[in-house]
């Protein structure tokens, strides 16, 4: 259980950073308007499934039914 909840710590801390860096780097790249809001809603879905692939974790060393075979690492 120690060892989930460093990887899912370790994991969100990684997909934090590499959220701003790419959040604060995305408008020094000249793109127009519609690219950009596509990588951003992009960026926004994979950032929602990585949240949920957590949580799917969590349950299943909370020992959730259902969620036994998802593992971190």
């Amino acid at each position: 259980m120690i060892g989930t909840l460093i990887s899912i710590i370790f994991t969100l801390i990684v997909v934090g950073v590499i959220w701003w860096a790419i959040t604060q780097l995305l408008p020094l790249i000249p793109l127009p308007e519609p690219i950009s809001r596509i990588i951003h809603v992009v960026l926004i879905v994979i950032l929602v499934l990585i949240v949920l692939w957590v949580i799917a974790a969590l349950l299943g060393v909370a020992g959730i039914p259902g969620f036994h075979t998802i593992r971190l690492g």
